[in-house]
């Protein structure tokens, strides 16, 4: 619906203030002619006209303005966000995914990500992996070729070049995504998936994860392997084992060491970014557990929003103003000169 309202350019204050003292200026000359008309040269029409001139000047402070209501569709798309732990510890052979054969972890982690992919249709997707650095390898793309690939060719980083598993390596670089993310697309559904076996080794403490909740939808810490844990593989790329295998050891026992899923770190870090901890294992999966219906909740939506546009109409007022000041200024050399 289009109406007319005044939206001063200035502001209330200064356009206000404006179109008061034109007013003013206007009464003032009107009065000051009704008691001098016996003694000056000024005519009723010049008094008139230098009235019309102030009005019009107050009213063109106050911005007549024209109010267009539209409607605009808006598409709001869903991005995944999906970030990968690729330290040592992913390469143990002690994840089930589906069923009740074991498999590494990071190979649980691939078969997530290709259950992601095909849980969310037209949804675009960034990929990040993490070890003693954080990397964003897929930037976000709607290509899910791309971070099938990306997926296919993770392996975890040499054990010789880790010290010690810190799962909140990957804080920053998330936040930094995430944050691009909104800025990019502030009207979309942005969904970020952490897959980890939540082994937090490092002698430092591990920072919160809370600073990830303003930028995030919903949010998801997936766990791989299993409460009884196995062997580290010394030179495990996290795709396969062999009979022969050395294990990282121990200092303290040199014994192999044993790592473990920590579901309870997991619960902390998916608490902290106000989503849900969900254990991949033989009897949940990404297709099979709560995780597919709430996938059904942010798919690609369509939204009508009503916005109002004000445009300035003041060239009449202009067109006017300008006639009146030439006819002003043609009076007033008129009169000079028959006063010479």
């Amino acid at each position: 619906m289009n109406g007319l309202t005044l939206s001063p350019a200035l502001g209330w204050p200064i356009g206000g203030g404006i179109a008061v003292v034109m007013v003013l200026f206007a009464i003032v000359g009107i009065i000051q002619h009704i008691r001098r008309r016996s003694n000056t040269d000024e005519t009723l029409v010049t008094s008139i006209r230098r009235a019309i001139i102030c009005l019009l000047l107050a009213t063109m402070a106050l911005t007549p303005s024209i109010v267009s209501a539209t409607d605009n569709r808006a598409i709001n798309a869903t991005n995944v966000v999906i970030a990968v732990d690729v330290t040592g510890s992913m390469a143990v052979d002690d994840a089930a995914y589906g069923d009740s054969g074991t498999i590494t972890r990071l190979q649980a982690a691939k078969l997530a990500i290709a259950d992601l992919t095909d849980s969310y249709p037209n949804a675009s997707f960034a990929g990040l992996s993490f070890g003693s650095n954080a990397s964003l390898d897929v930037p976000l793309t709607p290509d899910t070729g791309a971070i099938e690939n990306w997926a296919n060719s993770l392996s975890t980083e040499p054990t010789s070049q880790s010290a010690g598993s810190s799962l909140d390596t990957v804080l920053d670089r998330a936040l930094v995504t995430l944050k691009s993310i909104q800025d990019e697309h502030p009207d979309d559904v942005t969904l970020f998936y952490v897959i980890t076996d939540g082994e937090q080794t490092s002698a430092t403490n591990r920072r919160t994860f809370s600073s990830l909740r303003s930028y995030v939808t919903n949010a998801f810490a997936l766990g791989v392997g299993s409460a009884q844990g196995g062997k580290i593989p010394l030179n495990g790329d996290g795709s396969s084992t062999s009979t022969d295998q050395q294990w990282v050891t121990d200092p303290s026992t040199g014994e192999p060491s044993i790592s473990v899923m920590d579901e309870a770190t997991l619960e902390d870090i998916a608490d902290e970014m106000g989503g849900s901890f969900v254990a991949l294992n033989a009897d949940h999966t990404v297709s099979n557990s709560a995780l597919a219906s709430m996938s059904s909740t942010w798919n690609v939506t369509q939204t009508v929003k009503h916005r109002e546009r004000i445009s300035p109409v003041i060239w009449p007022l202009t067109i006017a103003l300008v006639i009146l000041l030439i006819w002003e200024l043609a009076t007033w050399i008129f009169t000079s000169r028959r006063l010479l």
